[in-house]
């Protein structure tokens, strides 16, 4: 067993380098842990457009997690891209036999692109089967309105009353990003079962980024790794993606 503490991503890759596993790497090594990694999906992606995607066979995803989870000191999950039935099914027969080890998802449905990376039948999988195995699901404005079969919220308000649906049904905790939203300001609200709403709020920078998501949920992820609360951990992961969008282009 490698003894030096490990961050374990379990995502698809994206071949223009903008997000998805790539993304989540750098970012859990630029914040001082190793990765290791179940690689979900191949995808050929641009950064305007996804062209193919291959799925891989859900059982080799939860062997690679096995070895993964077998050869290094794993203290947290990321879960991204999860696209099949098989896939989160597989997923989830790992994550049961280490409830220890805290979850964090970041429920990856769609590109930035606007291309699917999930099937249509497996978003009720990722809900019933995935998400109450998790410490914390990351869903955005657009995939929180899926997850709840809701129109995409239109002010903070409607976003937290779907969040805190989304909450109480999966009984975990949820952050709800609001980089979706309008306004000067970018406030994620973290909705947790039997606990008020926190809000993190930064202001919102001209610049766009692709793979923002990827890179927050994995920050997340470190910080819990390191031994930090939820809460400390999401405030640090929304710094690091403001610090990234302010930085250099």
């Amino acid at each position: 067993m490698n003894p030096q503490s490990h961050v374990l991503v379990v995502a698809g890759s994206d071949s223009s380098g903008g997000a998805g596993m790539t993304r989540d790497v750098a970012t859990i090594a630029a914040l001082g842990l190793k990765s290791c990694v179940a690689l979900t999906a191949v995808t050929a992606q641009t950064h305007r457009s996804v062209e193919w995607i291959e799925h891989l066979p859900p059982a080799l995803v939860a062997a690679q997690m096995r070895a993964a989870l077998a050869a290094n000191s794993v203290k947290a999950i990321k879960t991204g891209m999860l696209g099949t039935n098989g896939a989160i099914a597989e997923a989830a027969a790992v994550l049961r036999n280490h409830p220890e080890i805290p979850v964090v998802l970041d429920p990856v449905l769609a590109a930035s692109s606007g291309g699917a990376l999930i099937m249509e039948d497996a978003i009720s999988a990722l809900r019933s089967r995935l998400m109450p195995l998790c410490r914390l699901v990351t869903p955005n404005l657009p995939e929180l309105a899926v997850l709840t079969g809701s129109d995409i919220a239109v002010d903070e308000a409607s976003a937290c009353g779907q969040g805190e649906e989304l909450s109480r049904s999966v009984s975990t905790a949820v952050l709800v990003k609001g980089g979706h939203a309008r306004g000067n300001e970018a406030a994620d609200l973290l909705l947790q079962p039997n606990r008020p709403p926190l809000r993190f709020a930064a202001a919102r920078l001209p610049r766009e980024m692709r793979g923002t998501g990827c890179v927050l949920s994995s920050a997340i992820a470190v910080s819990i790794a390191l031994g930090m609360s939820l809460e400390e951990s999401v405030c640090a992961a929304k710094q690091h993606v403001f610090d990234a969008l302010a930085g250099p282009k």
